[in-house]
Formats: structure tokens, C-alpha cells, sequence
């Protein structure tokens, strides 16, 4: 996160010619048909869990890779996969963070990644309904993600391509994928956030 600020603050003089308003707009007139790449430094794959009956406790996975391939036209020829590296799991206790890797939990040394991959996409206007199959250690079952389009248009930094972003939700039961580790203190149900942006290849 520092580093991203402290580009900003580089690119301060590129910035003030800037417009005025933010490029990205919630149309999909402006979400152009082709390949996409994920913007690592701006999606997220956040986990929430139910900790002990007291709070909602959320982590996520960082630097996330994945591609998109999207044709407005007919979005059931779309095309989305997003894959997070384990070793990546981040929360706000270090110690946590490290009993996660584990074979207690994701076991990150034998399952390095989770990956999701679309099957099937029926979209609805700004949302769609995203079916595809979600792996975390080693196994793979099929979850569906409510998806809303955020915005589209053109950056206004680096090489200026459209890019494009998702929001999407999804909840799944953790001991489906054989993580079974302090249940039912630390809730089955695991809710799933993908905030996704992608840049044009």
C-alpha cells in the first residue's frame, strides 16, 4: 500500500492534468470486448469468518493473478480465472498469518495457489450470475458468485488501456475443502469477496 501512495505522489505532475472526475464509469458501453489481465495492486480475494460468536474476522489473500476474457455482445461467451497464492494469506495477526499456511488449514507448501474458473456467465444488465469451480487444497467444488460491474474506461496512467472491474460474492463451507481446523468455534461458512480490476492485454 505504501508503495501505491508513494507512486501516486510521483506521478503528482501526470495527476494534475488529470480529469477532473474519476475515468471509470458504471456503463458498459465503455467495457470493450477482448482479453484482459488482472491489476494485481488493485483486487482483492478477502475471506470472513465467524469468530467464536463475538465478531466477523476478515483476511485476505494478496497479490492475486487471473485473466478475463469479455464479450459484451454475448457475455455467455465470457470468461473469467483468478488465482491467489496460500503463501500471500494475510490477516492482522502475524502468528495467525503462519498457522493459515499450515496443514492445519491451507497448507501452502503442499497447495501453493487457489484458483477460481468460470463455467458458465448469464448476465443481467450491471450483475451476473458467475458459476465456476473454486480449488482450495487440493480439492475442487462448484460455487456460484453474484457479480456486479463497478465501472470501465480508460486509465489514466502507464499505457492508458481500458480496464475494467468486478465486484463478486460468494459463501462456501470450509470443511468442503477438508479444512476442518477449530470448527464450529470458527465458523463453517466462509464468505468470499472478490473485488476484481483488469487491464486490456
Amino acid at each position: 500500500m505504501r508503495l501505491t501512495f508513494a507512486a501516486l505522489l510521483l506521478a503528482a505532475p501526470a495527476l494534475a492534468q488529470a480529469p477532473s472526475s474519476q475515468p471509470g464509469k458504471p456503463s458498459t458501453a465503455l467495457a470493450t470486448a477482448g482479453s484482459y489481465h488482472v491489476d494485481t495492486g488493485h483486487t482483492q480475494v478477502l475471506f470472513t469468518v465467524n469468530h467464536m460468536g463475538f465478531t466477523e474476522y476478515t483476511g485476505q489473500f494478496t497479490q492475486p493473478t487471473g485473466t478475463l476474457t469479455l464479450d459484451p455482445k454475448n457475455p455467455a461467451a465470457s470468461q473469467v480465472s483468478i488465482t491467489f497464492p496460500i503463501d500471500k494469506v494475510s490477516t492482522t495477526v502475524a502468528a495467525l498469518d503462519t498457522h493459515l499456511k499450515t496443514p492445519d488449514f491451507f497448507d501452502a507448501a503442499k497447495y501453493p495457489t487457489g484458483t477460481f474458473t468460470s463455467t458458465r456467465i448469464v448476465a443481467n444488465g450491471t450483475t451476473a450470475t458467475i458459476t465456476g469451480n473454486l480449488t482450495l487444497k487440493g480439492v475442487t467444488r462448484p460455487v456460484t458468485l453474484a457479480a456486479t460491474f463497478v465501472g470501465a474506461g480508460q486509465a489514466v496512467m502507464g499505457a492508458k488501456k481500458t480496464n475494467v472491474g468486478f465486484h463478486a460474492t460468494t459463501a462456501i463451507k470450509r470443511s468442503d475443502f477438508g479444512i476442518n481446523y477449530g470448527i464450529p468455534l470458527v465458523s463453517d461458512e466462509v464468505r468470499l469477496t472478490i473485488n476484481a480490476a483488469f487491464e486490456a492485454d
